[in-house]
């Protein structure tokens, strides 16, 4: 009954949620979850010293943490930063008391609990010694993003120490991406950031926005908190998902404790909650390891402005003197190193001096370089039919749908048998992308087509000149000599075809047949007279 009143709250709780912002609702079933990772069980250990300890520690904290971070971390970013003389090893204790570790957690002004235990410690080991250069890198990147962390918990009313979460999900690296897709400092899968709002695409991946991605995982931990009502269950579901969150509290008899339901829950995920108590301790106590902020390429000096043209880092860079990399660092959400302000206005975060300056000069800017920004919007494409081509003295025609070779011979001046002899063709079936071959013969030469024709020409020519009077024939040959030499008229000579005869006067073949009896120019005979179109 007890069990059953529990799962029904959660599912109310979750309701109102669904109610308020459907597409979230869709999200919470599935969000976030991230694959087990292999690990060995820690609290099962008993280690005899300090040195035991710690070398457990780094064994246990390296399987699952490391994973994690070796693949999101810039380690060229940690060659680049200063660390200040407080960073190297000096004289401090590193193995504290159980009762050491209680009073300085218990001293952190947290809303969330944040109690001791051997897994809390073995986390807070790695950070102190083995993570001390990282440590430090994410203390000088903590002066530009905790303001932004706290500024948006703030405002939601929720507690100011999950600024720490972006600790162990991402390294404090923005251009974070892990195995399995997630990105940003706040590691969103692709459809999580969708639902919450958050543009991705080939230019732009707002995951990487700092502060777009905040507003979204406030409103996702906000979200969260509406289901279990308890913030340890919220950091863990937003790890694993909310799925493996109530698989472990079925499992452990409906108790909605984090370390009551510790062993039913994905390996990966028992590491995350006392990582994040470890990344709370050392992130407040790292000068008492002397640990100190590095001096990071990264000024919290920055103000915002929204670009409303195509602008590439290097025209920026090149112009306002802003490293092309502290562009990056502040604007990493840009995948090509290019705001495409042209589309719709876009934030372009920079140092605020230059900021102005930009304003100032913003037309040398966008037109210095154009080249690396610049898109055609609009090309020529030369017209023409494309379906054949020459080789040698003939021109190979490629056979389209709707084509046969009554089409084809019309097309090229030339005759239907001349085809089939040219082709060896003993029918006149074609399929769709057969190279027909079609000859393409030199002024004087002979032709098939003039060959095959000839005689039946000469034959039915002298027939219609034995019918005609001498007289109607020198009146009617004076105006035929007259008109060729004006060009108006051609006569036929032996090799010619229609598709010579349109190339030597510079017209087309469809432009004669327009001028001419079309059955008359089916077969073309030596000493026929065809009339030429104006050219």
């Amino acid at each position: 009954m007890k069990k059953n009143l529990i799962i029904s709250m959660a599912l109310a709780a979750f309701a109102m949620s669904a109610a308020a912002d459907e597409s979230r609702s869709a999200l919470i079933s599935n969000a976030l979850a991230v694959p087990d990772s292999v690990a060995e069980e820690f609290m099962s250990i008993e280690p005899a010293s300090d040195e035991e300890m710690l070398e457990v520690t780094d064994t246990f904290a390296t399987t699952v943490f490391d994973s994690r971070l070796e693949e999101q971390y810039w380690h060229w970013q940690l060659q680049m930063a200063e660390y200040p003389p407080c960073d190297e090893d000096s004289t401090f204790t590193l193995f504290l008391t159980k009762e050491d570790y209680i009073r300085r957690l218990s001293a952190l002004p947290n809303v969330i609990e944040m109690p001791y235990n051997q897994v809390v410690e073995s986390y807070i080991l790695m950070y102190a010694k083995k993570r001390r250069k990282q440590v430090s890198y994410m203390l000088g990147l903590s002066h530009y993003y905790f303001p932004l962390f706290e500024e948006a918990l703030e405002a939601a009313g929720m507690p100011i120490e999950l600024k720490y979460l972006p600790v162990i999900e991402s390294a404090l690296n923005p251009q974070a991406f892990s195995r399995v897709g997630a990105a940003g400092l706040w590691q969103f899968m692709p459809g999580t950031g969708k639902l919450y709002g958050l543009e991705n695409n080939s230019l732009v991946d707002e995951r990487r926005d700092p502060v777009k991605a905040t507003k979204a995982a406030v409103r996702y931990l906000n979200d969260l908190y509406t289901i279990y009502q308890d913030w340890l269950l919220v950091i863990a579901a937003y790890n694993c998902g909310p799925g493996n969150v109530n698989k472990a509290i079925r499992r452990a008899n409906t108790k909605k404790d984090y370390w009551a339901i510790y062993n039913y829950l994905p390996r990966e995920t028992r590491g995350y909650v006392p990582a994040f108590i470890a990344a709370n301790y050392i992130m407040t106590y790292a000068a008492d390891y002397k640990i100190c902020p590095a001096q990071v390429p990264i000024t919290p000096a920055v103000d915002t402005l929204m670009v409303t043209d195509r602008v590439h880092f290097s025209q920026l860079s090149e112009k306002l003197g802003v490293p092309v990399e502290q562009l990056r660092l502040l604007n990493p959400q840009y995948k090509h190193d290019m705001v495409p302000g042209n589309i719709k206005p876009y934030p372009l975060r920079m140092p605020t001096l230059a900021a102005y300056a930009y304003l100032e000069s913003k037309d040398s800017i966008i037109a210095y370089k154009k080249e690396l920004v610049e898109q055609r919007l609009e090309t020529d494409i030369k017209r023409g039919y494309n379906s054949s081509y020459y080789s040698g003295d003939a021109r190979i025609h490629k056979v389209r749908s709707g084509e046969n070779l009554s089409v084809i011979a019309k097309r090229y001046g030339v005759s239907v048998k001349n085809l089939r002899q040219w082709n060896g063709l003993r029918s006149d079936n074609l399929r769709v992308g057969q190279r027909l071959k079609v000859s393409r013969p030199q002024s004087g030469s002979s032709s098939q087509t003039a060959s095959a024709s000839t005689s039946n020409s000469t034959s039915a020519q002298k027939s219609t000149t034995t019918s005609t009077s001498t007289t109607s024939t020198t009146t009617s040959a004076q105006p035929t000599a007259k008109a060729e030499e004006s060009g108006e008229v051609y006569k036929v000579r032996s090799g010619d075809n229609l598709w010579t005869i349109s190339r030597r006067y510079g017209v087309t073949v469809e432009a004669i047949r327009q001028v001419n009896a079309p059955k008359k120019l089916d077969v073309l005979s030596v000493g026929q007279v065809i009339k030429l179109p104006k050219r």
